[in-house]
């Protein structure tokens, strides 16, 4: 039941966030807050920092690249072990983040994106942007495959697990960062974005936890199948 409170929370502070932003979309509570925030990070077009390696990784990983890792790498990873169980938890956590959550959440407020301000020096988003600033959909996917393969890796791992958390709790980092750095988002539509992707997956934990603790030291069918075919020795 932790699980489904943890994100009932989550979610009801993604909500909330989504009604008070959308009471003021120009301009909301946490302005002043991203404003600064925005003029720390922020980069102007003639930077370079912002198309290196690192940066780029963090906006791939919300785009087509992150698609593919999300929806087509891990699930046929999982499905090739066998582990189907775990895949569809693994895609409906990605659906109800990326898709639900975050698609439903940006047409209802439909912030406005951070806007150039010659004046102050400030810049406009550096990457094509759709509508709406809030929540921010990277960060939503970083939260969900965060918390998703988290769910992957059972309790009794405790090494992994823990490394896990921490190259984790870096990507969130990261992403929070860039979004920040490529004037794509305010400070806050990062911040909420994460915790909406980690409601989503803590739901899916929550619902498909028979199923994953099923997959949990199951034997990879082919090399369970190596394993018995082989000849006996003497």
């Amino acid at each position: 039941m932790a699980l489904l409170w943890w994100s009932i929370g989550l979610f009801a502070a993604f909500a909330l966030m989504g009604v008070l932003i959308a009471v003021n979309p120009g301009s909301p509570f946490t302005q002043p807050l991203d404003d600064w925030w925005r003029g720390v990070i922020g980069a102007s077009p003639d930077s370079g920092l912002y198309r290196t390696a690192l940066p780029m990784l963090f906006q791939e990983l919300g785009q087509i690249g992150g698609a593919i890792l999300t929806m087509i790498v891990i699930p046929a990873a999982l499905a090739i072990m066998g582990r189907w169980r775990s895949m569809l938890f693994f895609l409906s956590t990605s659906l109800v983040g990326a898709l639900l959550f975050a698609q439903t959440m940006k047409n209802l407020v439909d912030r406005p994106r951070p806007a150039a301000d010659a004046a102050l020096g400030l810049y406009a988003p550096l990457f094509q942007v759709d509508h709406g600033s809030f929540p921010s959909g990277h960060a939503v996917t970083a939260g969900a495959l965060v918390f998703g393969i988290a769910a992957l890796i059972p309790a009794s791992r405790h090494i992994a697990r823990r490394t896990w958390w921490i190259i984790g709790a870096l990507l969130m980092i990261g992403m929070i960062w860039q979004r920040t750095l490529i004037n794509a988002h305010w400070l806050s539509d990062t911040v909420v974005g994460l915790a909406a992707g980690a409601s989503a997956a803590l739901l899916m934990w929550w619902a498909f936890w028979p199923l994953i603790r099923s997959d949990y030291g199951r034997p990879v069918w082919f090399l369970h199948r190596s394993t018995s075919t082989a000849p006996a020795t003497n």
